[in-house]
């Protein structure tokens, strides 16, 4: 896109404009949760060069679509690996910040059969909190209120990044 609108030239290798870039379309990702429209500019991206696009939500979900159909395969993968039906799922709780975007919830319910997803907590807690229910059940350390709480491992499998070196 940059290329095209400025004489093909290539911010590629500029690393502080790809940074500004990023930084841009996150917010322009955030602002599209909730409206329908949004400007990404970034001034002085490259070579004195301003960037500013309108970027409508229907653009954006066009742009991300392969990943939202990711996302989906993860959802049903994971389903399987934990012999799980989509009929056996009680309560859909979104968890993550890209649980916001409209066209991934309407994926989800489409996925689900119309069932409406939980929004009780917040996206962004919504690890930390199991976190916290998992540390309290193991450390013996309950409260009355968690006595009665069941935790169920639905990810069969520990998910976590690993770098070059091996480290997770």
């Amino acid at each position: 896109m940059i290329k095209q609108e400025h004489k093909g030239k290539d911010l590629t290798t500029n690393k502080r404009a790809i940074h500004r870039l990023r930084k841009a379309c996150e917010t322009a990702k955030r602002m599209l949760s909730s409206a329908a429209s949004t400007k990404v500019v970034v001034e002085s991206l490259f070579d004195e060069v301003d960037f500013c696009k309108t970027l409508t939500r229907a653009e954006f979900e066009q742009l991300c679509m392969d990943l939202f159909s990711q996302t989906m395969d993860k959802v049903k993968t994971t389903l399987s690996d934990a012999k799980l039906d989509k009929a056996d799922i009680h309560e859909i709780l979104l968890v993550g910040g890209s649980t916001r975007i409209p066209k991934v919830q309407s994926m989800l319910q489409e996925f689900f059969n119309g069932r409406d997803l939980q929004r009780s907590i917040n996206p962004d807690e919504a690890v930390a909190y199991g976190a916290a229910v998992l540390a309290a059940k193991r450390s013996g350390n309950m409260s009355k209120l968690m006595e009665n709480l069941m935790l169920y491992e639905v990810t069969p499998l520990s998910l976590g990044w690993k770098d070059c070196y091996g480290a997770m």
